[in-house]
């Protein structure tokens, strides 16, 4: 009996840490697209845009896995306390990192279709916001991986940075149309990859919040910081 019980802890435990490594790695993976769709806008690398499209298919196939796993370890093992947290978390974090993976294929899928606009400032917004994307992201996948409740706050923090740089931007192409109306097409086009950037940072900031429920067990607060006057 007290072999069974061993074992059945062990397998209990090897469930619970196949659901965490599977986490991490389609966190590492989304983090991979979102990097890549960033590079085909900033950098006009069409061959990354092609690879963050190529990806979603596997993002996507990572996220049943996670679901099937976690009702499995739901129904079959009564999980209480800290584990249940982790595994309830684990499904909703699941789907933040899809819905990640598919603006990542959106912004790539636009960045093939952006045309030359002669002036700095939308790309350099958009270099800016697809850094601190990036790096917000990392440090959420960090935390989850971690289980580390400060930097999941670290991150919480760092949205109202993202919301300003989509807001200012938002302004500067508006702007710009207004100016110069034959840009209009491709303005259109920044625009759209700076709304799904913008909602890849509030994915980031999801997860965060997920992360520090599940290791605290309390929840941060309803009202997020946000950067001036965002434009939604």
């Amino acid at each position: 009996m007290v072999k069974e019980q061993a074992h059945t802890v062990s397998s209990y435990e090897q469930q619970l840490s196949q659901l965490r490594g599977m986490m991490v790695a389609m966190g590492r993976l989304v983090t991979r697209q979102t990097e890549q769709a960033v590079a085909a806008v900033v950098d006009g690398d069409t061959e990354a845009g092609r690879m963050a499209q190529a990806l979603d298919p596997q993002v996507d196939q990572l996220e049943r896995d996670i679901e099937t796993l976690a009702i499995r370890v739901l129904a079959l093992r009564a999980p209480m306390a800290g584990d249940l947290r982790e595994i309830v978390a684990a499904m909703k974090i699941s789907g933040d990192l899809e819905r990640i993976g598919d603006c990542a294929a959106s912004v790539a899928k636009r960045a093939l279709k952006v045309e030359a606009v002669p002036t700095d400032v939308p790309a350099g917004a958009l270099r800016s916001m697809g850094r601190l994307v990036q790096e917000n992201l990392r440090r959420a996948i960090d935390a989850l991986d971690q289980r580390d409740s400060a930097r999941a706050v670290e991150v919480w923090q760092s949205d109202a940075a993202v919301d300003e740089l989509y807001t200012a931007m938002f302004r500067e192409l508006v702007t710009y149309m207004m100016e110069d109306p034959r840009t209009i097409r491709s303005c259109t086009h920044l625009l759209f990859i700076a709304k799904n950037l913008e909602r890849i940072g509030d994915h980031a900031t999801n997860i965060a919040e997920r992360v520090y429920y599940a290791a605290t067990g309390e929840m941060l607060p309803t009202e997020r910081p946000r950067g001036g006057a965002s434009v939604r």
